[in-house]
């Protein structure tokens, strides 16, 4: 399957801002789950160039800027031809040992009820059966329900509270299966809902380590593995190393942000013209005004 991304974001400043610093973790890369064909991000109409690899295997850039600004706006789009397998991403390029991802944070530390979950799983034909079991129950056990939760809270309080996002969903299933003795990872990418052009946020979700398959996806959000119609883009302890944005500003005043992803299957011959028709669709700047 091919997709086509266009991301927006646009942060808005009330007064001036003296420094802006972004880390953007916006540039896909290959996997055995998916092969970049064409991908560009550019702040303001001008293209970053500067990606660079981390440790992961996967590109981040810092953009750094010191004269007054009153937006942003950070465009990363593209088209990326993805294959289904079953949720297996494989060995990827990464100079860290798995085991790494044993790490707890304050996002994905397990609590006691969540460890009691987890070791409560019905017994069953090894490993994998047992990530599949814990995934199940991470939908059952934390229901779908937007604006209950925020970007701050953590795996224990959701868990608790029963209720979240895709984010909870996945940081309670990392530390579940952390909680087990199995490397975990949040991961942040797209997904392609349904058939046709949609609007969408940024998708996030879990992958899972076992030494013979390497990382598998996990989406307890909506109950399955991950297929062809996700494309996933960078990885982290917890969902806030893996955001596509992290930065800081020096500035007075208010500041808006507003996203806006689109993704839509790319029709083969046609992938050309839907990206100029995507670049065409382009948001222009804000003015200083707000």
């Amino acid at each position: 399957m091919k997709l086509i991304v266009r991301h927006q974001t646009v942060y808005r400043y009330a007064a001036c801002a003296g420094r802006v610093a972004m880390r953007l973790k916006l540039m896909p890369v290959d996997t055995p789950a998916q092969q970049v064909l064409d991908w560009q991000v550019s702040i303001n109409d001008e293209p970053l160039a500067g990606f660079r690899p981390n440790s992961y295997g996967e590109m981040e850039a810092i953009w750094i800027r010191h004269d007054r600004l009153d937006h942003a706006v950070i465009v990363a789009e593209g088209l990326v031809e993805t294959r289904e397998s079953h949720g297996v991403v494989g060995h990827l390029n990464s100079k860290v040992d798995p085991r790494y991802f044993l790490r707890d944070t304050r996002l994905t530390r397990a609590s006691d009820a969540i460890a009691a979950m987890a070791r409560g799983l019905p017994a069953g034909d090894g490993p994998l059966a047992t990530l599949h079991a814990l995934s199940a129950a991470v939908s059952d056990a934390v229901q779908y329900r937007a604006g209950v939760t925020t970007s701050d809270t953590c795996a224990a309080d959701a868990f608790a509270l029963g209720a979240g996002v895709c984010q909870d969903h996945a940081q309670v299933f990392i530390a579940a299966a952390r909680s087990l003795g199995m490397p975990a990872r949040y991961v942040s990418g797209y997904l392609l809902a349904g058939d046709e052009e949609a609007l969408h946020e940024t998708h996030g979700w879990a992958e899972a380590w076992l030494p013979d398959l390497g990382w598998i996806g996990f989406d307890p959000s909506n109950r399955v593995c991950v297929t062809e119609r996700y494309l996933r883009v960078a990885s982290g302890l917890d969902a806030d190393e893996a955001a596509p944005i992290r930065g800081s500003v020096t500035v007075a005043g208010d500041i808006w942000i507003d996203a806006d992803v689109r993704i839509a299957q790319a029709e083969d011959g046609v992938e050309e013209r839907q990206l100029q028709r995507q670049q065409q669709q382009s948001t222009p700047p804000p003015d200083s005004t707000g």
